[in-house]
């Protein structure tokens, strides 16, 4: 696929959206609501920033901007934000602010970045350690946290806390490979409850019961971004290492599981089961994550035709052209697990074959751009 043909798609979506009412986000059109602070946005304008950065082009970081300024008030307040929900996905867009305070050093952004670093510090913990998903999901621990979370933690503690809490950050990784990793397939479960309550986890590992792409994908993305975030020192460079090693390792389970097509099944390690699809969001990730970790040495340069494949597999199969414009499809709208009162959540395969699959939903979008401004850098 031409570039320059993806480029006009990512125009069409950004002329199709309003500040309160992006195209993007499908949910929020569907709940007939205004968008307003979430990790779906989030996602979208953190790869308009790193399109910007890419090519140079300022209407990207102009939208960008003005999206994340009509949220954020004088007093660093966020509209739609309580840092005591703690959801930690609403943790994801509060790394847009860091990317703009440097940019344009609004001090509203600095103060936003301390606002939502406080829900960071106070968010409940498993037994183990690691973050609660959200108080609604009490010590469950979801591989889709791990991206919406750490790599924020990461950045602020590099930035503007003297890397006082690294080894905090480190352990909840190592918390994560220790429980969560299947050690015949090297992939991850989904979800973890530590305290085995849970109706849909094993009562003898707490583990869901599947490998769900887009977590996987979620979950390397995490990795990723947390090591270009840290600056380990002498101190750290053992942990460092560690999670080096636990992304290539990932990324080489992943592969096996990667279809002819370049994409991965929404189940990947069931891919002939019908009616096992091959999904855009996770494989868009996948892509990123195997173009950028071969960019920043995280992974030998062989591996570059992986990224590439899966990249040209997505606009191959999903990106058509509809009414004129350009449509991304083939994307899962949303899986989960529970709580309680939504039993149909089970982490079953029936269950993640239940879920809307949509068209130009940010959570397909946002990692194919991404992936997008990984293909621009390699020119």
């Amino acid at each position: 696929m031409k570039l320059p043909i993806f480029e006009k798609y990512i125009d069409e979506l950004i002329d199709k959206s309003t500040l309160d009412l992006p195209a993007w986000n499908i949910e929020k059109a569907k709940e007939g609501k205004a968008s307003g602070w979430n990790y779906i946005d989030g996602c979208m304008i953190l790869a308009l920033l790193e399109v910007y950065r890419a090519t140079g082009d300022k209407k990207y970081y102009e939208f960008a901007d003005a999206f994340i300024d009509h949220r954020v008030r004088e007093d660093g307040g966020i509209v739609g934000y309580q840092a005591e929900e703690y959801n930690i996905d609403n943790v994801n867009a509060g790394k847009t602010l860091f990317s703009l305070y440097e940019l344009n050093g609004k001090e509203k952004y600095r103060k936003a970045i301390d606002l939502i670093y406080s829900q960071v510090k106070n968010q409940p913990r498993t037994r183990e350690g690691n973050f609660w998903h959200k108080k609604i999901y009490p010590n469950q621990v979801w591989l889709d946290g791990m991206y919406m979370g750490q790599p924020f933690y990461m950045e602020y503690e590099t930035k503007f806390n003297h890397r006082e809490n690294y080894g905090d950050i480190f352990r909840q990784f190592r918390n994560v490979v220790e429980h969560m990793r299947d050690e015949k397939t090297g992939l991850y479960y989904h979800g973890y409850d530590a305290s085995r309550e849970i109706f849909w986890c094993d009562k003898q590992t707490g583990l869901s019961r599947n490998f769900w792409l887009r977590a996987l994908g979620w979950y390397s993305m995490a990795l990723l971004d947390t090591l270009s975030k840290c600056e380990p020192g002498k101190e750290y460079q053992k942990e460092y290492e560690f999670l080096k090693k636990t992304f290539v390792e990932l990324i080489d389970s992943m592969l096996k599981f990667q279809d002819e097509s370049g994409l991965w099944y929404q189940l990947p390690a069931l891919g002939g089961k019908e009616p096992n699809y091959l999904e855009t969001s996770g494989s868009a990730i996948m892509a990123y994550s195997l173009l950028k970790g071969v960019r920043l040495c995280f992974l030998p340069e062989s591996y570059r035709e992986y990224g590439l494949k899966a990249f040209n597999g997505i606009c191959d199969r999903y990106l058509k052209e509809k009414d004129g414009r350009l449509s991304l499809g083939g994307i899962c709208l949303v899986a989960g697990l529970g709580p309680f009162d939504n039993m149909r959540r089970d982490g079953s395969f029936a269950y993640y074959m239940s879920e809307p699959v949509v068209e130009d939903d940010a959570k397909g979008v946002g990692p194919l751009l991404l992936a997008y401004t990984e293909m621009r850098r390699l020119g």
